[in-house]
């Protein structure tokens, strides 16, 4: 869904969408499951620098409700999160930042994104917003035993016959060491 400035100059933009799975790119590593439903407002914010200059930045503000599908840390297991989130975002023109190399910004600049042309894209929000809200680390369960290293199995379904206490040989001057300390 396109949001232009020329139409945010007549009135600000109501949106209620439900967005169906694959509709929006996040990537390989994240897949949405089921509808994603968003509603909310964009507006025209007019900030005036100097003279006559002036940005017209975007300002955003929703929620959005849905389904994410993640693969496990340890064993690689698909993890259904579910996502619902507010925001409050505010874009400036790109073009807005144009002839300096090196700007000094402050804390509070720090929260604005951009848009080019003249307008951006709901869906580009929405997918950051989402990738912002997915766990770093997601586990299937607590106490995940994660795969196997040596043949890969997944040992929380299945126990395998390959040895686990066999120590790195690269680590047996640290051992000599703990067992020369006792």
């Amino acid at each position: 869904m396109k949001i232009r400035i020329q139409d945010l100059e007549v009135r600000n933009l109501e949106f209620e969408h439900q967005f169906q799975a694959g509709e929006i790119d996040f990537g390989s590593e994240v897949r949405q499951v089921g509808v994603l439903q968003t509603d909310g407002r964009a507006e025209l914010i007019r900030e005036h620098h100097g003279g006559n200059k002036s940005i017209e930045d975007i300002r955003l503000v929703g929620k959005l409700d849905g389904r994410i599908e993640v693969s496990c840390a340890r064993c690689l297991e698909p993890v259904e999160i579910p996502i619902s989130r507010s925001f409050d975002l505010l874009y400036r023109p790109l073009e807005s930042e144009r002839g300096s190399d090196e700007v000094a910004i402050n804390e509070a600049e720090t929260e604005i994104g951009y848009y080019s042309g003249e307008g951006m894209e709901l869906e580009d929000s929405l997918r950051e917003q989402i990738l912002l809200a997915v766990p770093i680390k997601t586990l299937c369960r607590y106490d995940c035993k994660g795969l196997c290293v040596t043949c890969g199995a997944n040992r929380n379904e299945q126990v395998c016959g390959c040895e686990q206490g066999k120590p790195d040989p690269r680590w047996a001057a640290l051992g000599d060491l703990k067992n020369k300390l006792q």
